[in-house]
């Protein structure tokens, strides 16, 4: 038995090596020091960072899921994983049963219910999965071991770090997404400090267990960034010709509206909605659906959906949800009022 457990610890040792990884825990690292030395001019919070970091080494698991994301599929397998009809159904039967919230959230933030039912339902199943990853491990990772994004991450830990000396909580206490994401709504540390709100006037921010924080700040995120209340998200286009192909199709992490209506009419794309401001700016959206493409117009709203998650898969899976869930939850409402 004592030879199975070494046996396993080497491979786990090899698999952290062969990656570029430290065995060692965090505190021991020079760089990491560097960091703790810095945190501790700018919070003097030293002693609680470095207590925390000495108990978690780098994971190998978390470097691999940040290289494989699910965004990076093509539309047609995307889709397949985030719209399906356990998630519609869930999304009704969660709105029902926070309906009252949900429409507070849109009064104040102008933010549609159903949007905020999908991007709840992407998220974490309507708050079921919230993610399995120790947050602190997960941001520390991806903080010193995964170069490509280094600064934006050594920034998250030092806002997690923040998070949970304001909150009260042990770092160490908190499981996430790979990428640190935390809580029903999935808001990576520096977005908790700055964008969740207390709906309930409870006194304390708690995302991870109160889902009324997470509906108004799901909501009262969307409204920061610029949500327009009443207008369209995306509209699904029609092209004809070839002149389509020489437009620009918007880059799928920055999808901002740029393209006036009246060039893409010229260039044969055209939508089957009506829209009242002719001089409105929209994305040219591309998708590969099997073998083939489809085209979507993008709005603003749908640009402000990629603020959460920079992804036009993303956008679109939540879109796409947020319809047939309203659809459902219409029918389901409907039904239940003609029965009375």
């Amino acid at each position: 038995m004592i030879k199975k457990v070494m046996l396993v610890v080497n491979i786990a040792t090899f698999l952290l090596t062969s990656q570029g990884l430290s065995a060692a825990v965090f505190s021991e690292r020079p760089e990491v020091k560097e960091f703790i030395q810095q945190l501790d001019l700018e919070t003097k919070d030293k002693k609680r960072a470095l207590r925390a970091l000495s108990k978690i080494e780098s994971s190998a698991e978390i470097i691999d899921r940040m290289t494989k994301p699910y965004e990076a599929l093509t539309w047609d397998k995307y889709k397949k994983l985030l719209i399906t009809e356990q998630r519609i159904k869930e999304g009704h039967v969660f709105w029902q049963a926070q309906a009252e919230t949900l429409q507070q959230a849109q009064i104040k933030y102008g933010v549609p219910e159903e949007i905020i039912v999908a991007i709840i339902g992407v998220e974490s199943s309507y708050g079921k999965n919230r993610g399995k990853y120790p947050v602190l491990q997960a941001l520390a990772t991806l903080a010193f071991d995964y170069p490509a994004r280094s600064p934006f991450f050594k920034n998250e830990l030092k806002e997690y770090l923040l998070l949970t000396t304001e909150q009260q909580i042990d770092p160490l206490e908190l499981n996430g997404s790979y990428a640190g994401a935390m809580g029903t709504p999935q808001f990576i540390a520096s977005s908790y400090r700055k964008f969740a709100v207390d709906f309930d006037n409870s006194g304390k921010i708690d995302l991870v267990n109160n889902i009324k924080h997470a509906i108004g700040s799901v909501g009262n995120y969307f409204a920061v960034h610029g949500w327009q209340t009443g207008k369209p998200v995306a509209y699904k286009a029609a092209t004809r010709g070839k002149q389509y192909k020489s437009l620009p199709i918007a880059v799928p992490k920055d999808p901002k509206p740029a393209l006036s209506l009246a060039n893409l009419k010229q260039h044969g794309v055209s939508v089957k909605e009506k829209i009242d401001q002719q001089d409105e700016k929209v994305a040219l959206l591309e998708f590969e659906n099997g073998p083939q493409k489809e085209y979507w117009l993008g709005f603003n709203n749908f640009y402000v959906i990629t603020r959460y998650n920079h992804s036009s898969n993303y956008a679109m899976a939540v879109y796409q949800l947020s319809q047939a869930v309203k659809d459902l939850h219409t029918k389901q409402t409907t039904i239940k009022h003609d029965s009375k």
